[in-house]
């Protein structure tokens, strides 16, 4: 049991950062990223992609859906986020979240490897079959 609760407050944890940085993009966030991602190269009309996917996936993890495969991609995004915004290792708070966003990369793919437990999605589809 314990284990269950752990594993679902972990998907929690992993999370809420991506779910509250997507919503965070939907308001008054929205033109300063964009500005941001053009000032770095990126094409802005890649924003909504991006939002999806903060929330989208977040939500997904959460509730425990197609966990291995999001939490897949989430990583995935996550190391490509590290690269594309983050690379300035003389700037110390740079170097910081290129290390949380591998880190967090990390989380994705520990939670790909053993998937969801108990509470999730998953496990219900799972117990049906």
């Amino acid at each position: 049991m314990f284990s269950n609760i752990t594993d679902l407050t972990g998907r929690i944890l992993l999370s809420v950062l991506f779910l509250s940085a997507g919503l965070s993009k939907l308001g008054a966030g929205y033109e300063g990223t964009a500005q941001y991602m053009a000032a770095m190269g990126i094409s802005p009309a890649l924003l909504p992609l991006v939002i999806a996917t903060e929330i989208l996936g977040a939500i997904a993890i959460i509730v425990g859906f197609q966990t291995r495969i999001t939490a897949f991609l989430l990583a995935g995004f996550s190391i490509l986020s590290a690269v594309f915004f983050h690379l300035d290792f003389a700037d110390q708070m740079q170097s910081i979240l290129f290390m949380k966003n591998i880190a967090i990369a990390g989380g994705f793919l520990a939670l790909m490897s053993h998937g969801a437990k108990r509470f999730s999605i998953d496990a219900a589809l799972a117990a049906r079959t």
